[in-house]
């Protein structure tokens, strides 16, 4: 097996390369690699950049106004973005409802909604775990009973990332008790402008306001906007999370992470050598760096696979979540005592206030912390291994 990248595929990187140099905004650039807090004008302005290009969703066909690449060049233009200091994009729309709207949608519904996805004037949230049901989502309780044209919806979601921000809301509800847990659910799109709709903060171990509780009180949503079959919303729901799980991987991401780490550690630190002439440290960078690698080749087999990401999705999350972890855990150690006072505000677009140490400390202990959730969201990792025993392994 060849592992390089062609020439044409290199070419291609240099491509995206160049459009990024030229058309990345430098004050987006600098807070992104600087670990800082993009705000949601940045993410909006960077998103309406893309589109602009015809770059808008790298995953989609040029049916839906994707731009038709191959998943080794969605993978070279993800890791450019990242190293090049792009804000993430907003996976809930792009590569989440999107696919399930585009595979299983009607007509009807990609044409209302996958335009807002693309240009970014539309953003998603996932309303799926609900206090209770979380790793056992098939328990789930949100009901939306069916009236007329409409459904009901009354229940609870929880953990809904960025669900301050967006204006619609993709759904698992139960529309039936009958039968198993799994034949009652169905996947609804749901306005997050409605009445009786109520976002509460939920805030984080790291001091951030980036998740949620919706609640749901006798929302009325039209049934036009089912998706598919009632009752089948939880082929969708696993078709969904296949690509999510996929996303969780995050090779780009980390390879970025894993740049800022080692310059990190090649600092010095109150007249201490840098860490990174520590033999220890070293050999635990080369080992990450050598398991990024290899998840890395495991991504471009799953993305090749014309069946799609199936199962196999589970394992890029566990070593995709474990490796950022590690990845994020190291950055602390590298930054010293400095990581140990953590100022959330000194995050912000606008923070004059003091600092503790260089740049690099600020993120430092909130990434930690934050990061702590990888191994739960999306599926805990220990749902995934029993996904890959009963699934892969047949065990």
């Amino acid at each position: 097996m060849d592992l390089n990248y062609t020439p044409e595929q290199e070419a291609f990187r240099a491509d995206v390369r160049q459009f990024l140099e030229n058309n990345l905004p430098d004050d987006i650039r600098e807070r992104v690699q600087k670990s800082l807090r993009p705000d949601k004008a940045m993410t909006e302005r960077w998103q309406k950049i893309l589109f602009d290009k015809g770059w808008g969703a790298s995953t989609w066909p040029k049916e839906f106004g994707g731009p038709g690449w191959s998943p080794i060049e969605q993978l070279i233009f993800e890791e450019e973005c990242a190293l090049a200091g792009a804000p993430r994009q907003l996976d809930f729309g792009l590569r989440m409802v999107a696919p399930v709207i585009m595979t299983f949608g009607n007509d009807e519904q990609k044409q209302r909604f996958l335009p807002g996805i693309l240009s970014g004037e539309d953003w998603w949230c996932q309303g799926y775990s609900e206090p209770g049901s979380g790793s056992d989502l098939a328990s789930l309780r949100t009901s939306a009973k069916r009236e007329g044209d409409y459904y009901i919806v009354n229940g609870q979601k929880t953990w809904t990332t960025l669900g301050q921000h967006a204006d619609w809301i993709f759904c698992l509800v139960r529309t039936s008790t009958e039968g198993k847990p799994q034949q009652g659910i169905s996947f609804l799109l749901i306005d997050m402008n409605n009445p009786g709709i109520e976002v509460r903060p939920i805030i984080m171990l790291d001091g951030e306001h980036e998740i949620n509780e919706v609640y749901f009180d006798n929302v009325k949503v039209p049934a036009e906007n089912l998706i598919g079959e009632e009752n089948q919303g939880w082929t969708y729901a696993k078709f969904l999370l296949g690509h999510e799980r996929t996303g969780l991987a995050n090779v780009g991401q980390w390879k970025a992470t894993m740049k800022r780490l080692k310059e990190v550690a090649r600092e010095e630190r109150d007249g201490q050598r840098p860490l990174i002439e520590n033999t220890r440290f070293r050999d635990r960078l080369a080992q990450l760096d050598i398991e990024l690698r290899a998840l890395e080749l495991t991504v471009l087999r799953v993305l090749t696979d014309k069946r799609g990401p199936g199962p196999q999705a589970s394992i890029l999350k566990i070593r995709g979540t474990e490796i950022g972890q590690e990845l994020f855990e190291m950055l602390m150690e590298a930054t010293g005592h400095d990581a140990i006072a953590h100022i959330p505000e000194a995050l912000e677009l606008y923070y004059t206030g003091p600092r503790i140490g260089s740049i690099d400390a600020a993120p430092a202990a909130g990434d930690y912390f934050n990061m702590r959730k990888l191994s739960i969201f999306g599926g805990s990792n220990e749902i995934q291994r029993n996904i890959i025993a009963q699934l892969v392994l047949g065990l």
